[in-house]
């Protein structure tokens, strides 16, 4: 695809670099909208990280070089897209059940009480 940034082959994609791109909260919370999202491409600039743009820069690059998405360069803006058949395929479930330990972390945050 034109403009498409260079990622790993799946083969080469390492669980050790996927969990440590998965370890930080922004990274993760990227990859949790993309999970529930329709698998369309999206703008970058459509997440709403609270992060200087040269930070959001770096945590793109991690992604992208950890092999979890695909990310194009077209003009005024990047894409990214996550590659989530390819996932399925190396790393069966690997994704839904981040998403799931993440949901329950944030619905057990939410119920607590406050005191």
């Amino acid at each position: 695809m034109p403009g498409e940034l260079p990622i790993p082959e799946m083969a080469a994609v390492d669980l050790g670099a996927v969990l440590s791109a998965l370890a930080d909260p922004h990274r993760r919370a990227v990859v949790l909208e993309l999970v529930d999202g329709d698998g369309a491409e999206r703008a970058c600039s459509s997440f709403p990280l609270p992060i200087a743009k040269s930070t959001r820069t770096h945590h793109w690059r991690v992604l992208r070089e950890a092999g979890l998405v695909r990310q194009r360069d077209a003009g005024n803006g990047t894409f990214v897209r996550l590659r989530r058949d390819e996932f399925e395929a190396k790393f069966p479930g690997l994704l839904d059940v981040v998403a799931g330990i993440s949901t329950a972390g944030i619905s057990t945050a939410r119920s607590a009480p406050v005191r």
